[in-house]
């Protein structure tokens, strides 16, 4: 990619209204623009690193058996009476009405109809079990939306919903689902991930967890047990933890991002809506469901937040815009510049080909957070090539040209 062609430029200044470090970094890098409050256009390098997580996601959820399905935005009032949420889920629904004055809602989740789904094509035991997910646009009815991507109103999501013929099948799956969800935050590159008792709120089910982050920014508090794996969201646990409920030990108050929410919603909607299947005895059963969510635009702020120095961003490997960022110093070198570019086959690389000072290539690729940085000039010619930085490191090296 081109440099001087990509759409969008690093700005001057943070917006006004930026207060976290994701939203200062993503939005003068040139990676996100705020439509309103809450909404927000991923611009050519956000989008490339949004692309990035959401095949992360979707490989780890592939490997566990999830289907990718599509379901739609736009739902139906009848659904979600059946549940009873109409006029009791929080944040409330987007409504509005069809020419043909009819109520719909823009979906913030998905339960009422992927259970709608499973009473239509699930007979038997022998369907079962069975897990979907979709990556799809979410509509939240947010009062206050916050802190760039970290709280908006309008975002993508990985919902998944699995059914089981009851709970030790579905605890299997609940555990499995914990252990790629893991393996998801490590690959983007998130830092002390702890898996934390939650508040089901409006979604609600038996039980739930959160996958808190921590993160000076974060808008959400846990304690963090001194000795062992424990952590727990202050909503849930309450705010006066003195020991871990779990081995007795000290703990410490910590400011995180949620960064997925999964639930045991046992038959709580396929009761509601008579989703049943018929088990080996002949006997009619409401199916045992749970629902698994990571917010792509939070992960890609976490990440951010977790990742970054007084220059700007800093990206993990996996899930930066370009691997590779490469220009030149002295202008008589654009060419050779250039024709190494072109060299670059099956390597994400962008080449900055903009006519301007080495200083604000320099300021704006640091801004960036791309990996590595490749330079070429007079000097590094003489020393026998290239010279390549690692952005998170520092770390200087001379390549052969």
């Amino acid at each position: 990619m081109l440099y001087s062609k990509l759409f969008a430029k690093t700005l001057r200044d943070y917006p006004k209204s930026a207060e976290t470090i994701s939203h200062k970094y993503l939005a003068r890098g040139g990676f996100i623009d705020q439509l309103m409050s809450g909404v927000y256009t991923y611009l050519p390098l956000g989008w490339r690193v949004h692309t990035k997580i959401s095949n992360i996601i979707r490989e780890e959820m592939n490997k566990i058996g999830g289907q990718e399905i599509l379901m739609p935005a736009l739902q139906k009032k009848s659904q979600w009476l059946e549940t009873g949420r109409w006029d009791k889920i929080d944040p409330p629904l987007f409504k509005f009405k069809d020419r043909h004055n009819k109520e719909l809602a823009l979906g913030p989740t998905h339960e009422e109809v992927v259970t709608d789904l499973a009473r239509r094509f699930v007979g038997s035991y022998k369907d079962l079990p069975f897990a979907v997910y979709q990556i799809q646009n979410k509509f939240r009815n947010e009062m206050r939306a916050v802190g760039g991507l970290l709280r908006v109103r309008e975002f993508v999501m990985k919902d998944m919903y699995s059914f089981h013929k009851d709970k030790e099948d579905f605890a299997d799956f609940y555990k499995t689902v914990i252990k790629a969800y893991f393996t998801i935050f490590e690959r983007c590159g998130l830092k002390e991930v702890r898996l934390m008792d939650a508040d089901s709120g409006s979604i609600g089910g038996e039980y739930s967890n959160e996958f808190g982050v921590p993160c000076e920014n974060g808008e959400d508090k846990m304690y963090v047990c001194k000795s062992c794996d424990w952590a727990g969201n202050v909503e849930a646990v309450g705010d006066k933890v003195a020991k871990c409920p779990k081995c007795g030990g000290g703990v410490v108050l910590k400011n995180n991002v949620e960064n997925g929410h999964i639930f045991m919603l046992g038959t709580e909607y396929s009761e509601a809506m008579k989703a049943y299947f018929t088990d080996k005895d002949g006997v009619k059963k409401p199916l045992v469901m749970g629902c698994y969510g990571i917010g792509l635009g939070r992960l890609m702020a976490t990440i951010v937040e977790q990742n970054y120095d007084d220059k700007g961003i800093i990206w993990p490997e996996n899930v930066a815009p370009f691997d590779y960022y490469l220009t030149y110093v002295e202008e008589e070198l654009k060419d050779r510049a250039f024709e190494y570019y072109k060299k670059m086959l099956g390597v994400d690389v962008l080449f900055d080909d903009r006519s301007i000072s080495i200083g604000t290539k320099f300021a704006d690729c640091d801004l960036l957070g791309i990996p590595k940085r490749i330079v070429i000039s007079k000097k590094s010619i003489e020393q026998g090539g290239v010279e390549i930085k690692d952005r998170r490191s520092g770390e200087v090296k001379i390549d052969t040209l």
